[in-house]
């Protein structure tokens, strides 16, 4: 079951850098899957409630989803990341923190994947911080696993992005195992949930673990100094995963505060071209060379 969002707008920062004509031949209109056909279990009750939206923000999800936006055929690297927008968990910036970035993404050849997660700080929300925004990343990481086949990806290639707090739950799931359940109902639950690589974006403090396992995902982190919040954990971050000989790649401006999104609107030349620096990356970890075995990958 899909249902087809609204057309999404501030394209601005596309108009500026040029990308337009490669976004105008992508996904035309993304659609909206959820995660669960009859609702998050144990909430299924309430999926048909309609959420909440107003200028930059989205509210009261009971019924989380990934909207799919795919690459031109002719641009597809195989690369995928689903992305976590930012919002203290009492909201998600969609549009700044999900769609612009997914639209930067498909311009570099990557499928992206919007999640929409159910937001415990929201007022009067019933969900549990340490429980179900992770069970919503698992989900989506899965459930796009699944459909590796149908978004033409290769699911070994199949990282997260996330910002402010949505780089918190981006945490939740990279550092644990994130095995499937083998005798799980659904195939999908049976699926790997970790993710293969993780972009952060002034993450929050929350998901830092004591220790990075060995098996983390290699990364990319990034923030302004100057942000009282969520520098500091990136920082730890880099520590951590450099004692575990994990690969890192940080990037702390001087500043930019909290918040810049995709840098389209601050004045400062290293904020506005951050993008840029993670698209690097990806190219540098061969994250963006397409596969001769990619076919087969996605038809396990």
């Amino acid at each position: 079951m899909t249902r087809t969002p609204p057309i999404y707008e501030h394209l601005a920062l596309y108009l500026l850098i040029g990308l337009v004509p490669h976004l105008l031949q992508a996904q035309a209109t993304p659609t909206e899957v959820p995660l669960w056909a009859n609702g998050a279990p144990g909430f299924e009750n309430r999926r048909n409630e309609p959420e909440k939206a107003k200028d930059y923000w989205v509210k009261n999800i009971h019924n989380p989803s990934i909207t799919v936006y795919l690459p031109p055929k002719e641009k597809a690297t195989g690369a995928a990341v689903v992305i976590c927008p930012g919002g203290g968990h009492r909201e998600l910036v969609f549009n700044a923190e999900g769609n612009q970035p997914a639209l930067f993404l498909n311009s570099i050849g990557v499928a992206a994947f919007v999640l929409k997660y159910r937001l415990a700080r929201e007022e009067n929300s019933p969900y549990s911080l340490d429980k179900h925004p992770r069970e919503d990343a698992y989900r989506a990481m899965r459930l796009v696993r699944s459909k590796a086949k149908e978004y033409g990806i290769d699911p070994d290639r199949l990282g997260m992005l996330g910002f402010s707090a949505g780089g918190e739950v981006v945490e939740m799931v990279a550092y644990a195992p994130g095995k499937g359940q083998p005798d799980a109902p659904d195939p999908v639950d049976r699926l790997d949930g970790k993710p293969n690589f993780q972009m952060l974006i002034y993450p929050g403090p929350l998901g830092v673990p004591e220790t990075v396992p060995a098996d983390a995902p290699p990364a990319f982190m990034l923030a302004a100094n100057d942000d009282v919040c969520c520098s500091g954990p990136i920082v730890s971050l880099l520590q951590k995963y450099r004692a575990a000989n994990v690969p890192i790649e940080v990037h702390i401006y001087t500043q930019g505060k909290h918040g810049f999104n995709m840098g389209d609107r601050s004045k400062l030349n290293s904020i506005k071209t951050w993008p840029q620096r993670m698209a690097d990356w990806m190219a540098d970890t061969n994250l963006l060379t397409p596969r001769s075995d990619q076919t087969n990958k996605a038809s396990r």
